[in-house]
């Protein structure tokens, strides 16, 4: 009987035995876990939804005249933008009010404009804040010995082209005072008004200078910032004479666009002491205004720009006044909001802009992935091991039942028959396939069986040989 048991279970050992790979180890590995990587990458992809596109490559900004503060400044934050891989395209204008009505046609992206002007539609735009003082300077002729704006009633007077910031300014200023913009059948004629007959020329920059300069003209409106080309040759033109508003807090008043300035003696040149005296100038203040759906990213690119020009201060600015959130006369920015209150997000102190850019807009994708993947760790570790253990542990209900039964056996055909099972459930635990790390549970469970048979195999010799052996 003994020989019967050991060719039986022989039989059943000599079988083919099943070979696992390390594929196979790794197979319920990879599906469980390939199943939640798939899970964190729809999460991904649907979180992919709402963040914001990249910013465009490629701006466009408008300015003013080559000779214009507005296009010098412009240039300069092109300089700085190619940087950080942005190109910025510098266009001309007439001045303030053109690049308001290019910015509502979205022939531009952004707009340098003068405090103070007013558009149809202004609640689609948005300031991202003020650069610097902009005066407004009044040359005259000496023979002229202006005191007060009255006293251009009947004077050849520049007030800038037609769409620049200069002329919406002087226009007010000059109604204030009693001279009027008269209606003429012919806009492009010089306009002559016909209270006091001054004439309100629509030149500006360097023909209006060179008018100015040469007699044709009495006087010239300019709005610019003091490093303007312009401003040098007037203010060291002998013949030629600045205005010092001594009515400065008055205007200051009725337009609260305007800020009141003051030109210190000598500024100009110490030893030719120019200006002779302190002047009291004007001055409304440059702004960048976009549109209400320009990109958050590119707001803060553009005024770290921003910053690097004007932060250093200058004639009637202190160093770091500018950018700034006041003077501005339209709705501000919410991003540009929070630029002025705590500076530039942490990313873009100390990162490129792309790399910034790129980690700020993926921030939001990591909330339903850092949700999905807190339950997850927790999870899918105790849930393998769970599937791998559960296909060893399921042996141990046959295993206790043939131990239930081993302890009844009576006679040599019982424990015969309790054999052949337990070499049966012996090769198929065999076969069984566990990861190496787990296949100490899978030895555990064979040494049991061991124990199972060794007494079986007791149980056979204690009860006598098999009646049909020989």
């Amino acid at each position: 009987d003994n020989d019967q048991t050991s060719l039986r279970y022989g039989k059943l050992m000599s079988q083919p035995q099943p070979t696992f790979h390390q594929d196979n180890d790794h197979k319920d590995s990879t599906l469980l876990y390939g199943g939640a990587l798939i899970l964190l990458i729809l999460g991904f992809v649907l979180a992919y939804q709402f963040v914001e596109p990249a910013p465009p490559k490629q701006l466009r900004i408008s300015t003013g005249s080559p000779h214009n503060a507005y296009f010098q400044y412009a240039s300069q934050y092109a300089e700085i933008l190619t940087q950080q891989g942005i190109t910025l395209q510098v266009d001309r204008s007439a001045g303030s009010v053109e690049n308001l009505q290019r910015l509502a046609d979205r022939e531009t992206d952004i707009a340098l404009v003068q405090g103070g002007i007013e558009h149809p539609a202004s609640d689609q735009f948005r300031s991202l804040g003020s650069l610097y003082f902009e005066p407004l300077w009044l040359f005259y002729r000496k023979p002229l010995g202006l005191t007060q704006l009255t006293g251009l009633s009947g004077k050849r007077v520049a007030i800038g082209a037609e769409g620049s910031g200069t002329r919406a300014v002087a226009l007010q200023l000059l109604h204030d005072n009693g001279i009027v913009m008269p209606t003429v059948s012919k806009p492009e004629a010089e306009s002559t008004s016909q209270q006091n007959s001054t004439q309100l020329l629509p030149i500006s920059g360097q023909p209006a200078v060179n008018a100015l300069t040469s007699g044709d003209i009495d006087a010239l409106f300019l709005v610019t910032s003091p490093t303007s080309e312009l401003i040098q040759q007037l203010i060291n033109h002998p013949d030629i004479e600045l205005l010092s508003f001594s009515r400065a807090d008055a205007y200051q008043r009725q337009h609260r666009f305007l800020s009141s300035v003051t030109l210190p003696e000598g500024v100009f040149d110490l030893a030719k002491n120019i200006p002779n005296r302190p002047i009291q100038l004007l001055a409304p203040t440059a702004n960048l205004v976009v549109r209400d759906d320009f990109h958050p990213a590119l707001t803060v690119l553009l005024l770290q720009a921003a910053s690097q020009t004007h932060g250093q201060g200058g004639m009637f600015e202190q160093p770091s006044q500018f950018p700034s959130a006041h003077f501005t006369n339209f709705e501000l920015n919410s991003d540009a909001e929070r630029y002025h209150r705590a500076g530039p997000p942490f990313l873009q102190r100390y990162l490129p802009f792309w790399a910034a850019n790129l980690i700020d807009r993926l921030i939001i994708m990591l909330v339903p992935i850092i949700t999905l993947m807190i339950p997850l760790t927790k999870i899918l570790p105790p849930t393998y091991r769970w599937r791998i253990r559960s296909r060893i542990y399921r042996w141990y209900g046959q295993l206790r039942e043939l131990d239930f039964r081993t302890e009844q056996v009576t006679d040599a055909i019982q424990a015969q028959t309790l054999l052949d099972e337990l070499a049966c459930i012996e090769y198929d635990v065999m076969q069984v396939p566990v990861p190496k790390s787990y296949a100490e549970n899978q030895y555990n469970l064979r040494l049991h069986l061991r124990l199972i048979r060794e007494r079986l195999e007791r149980k056979l010799i204690e009860t006598g040989p098999h009646p049909g052996s020989q």
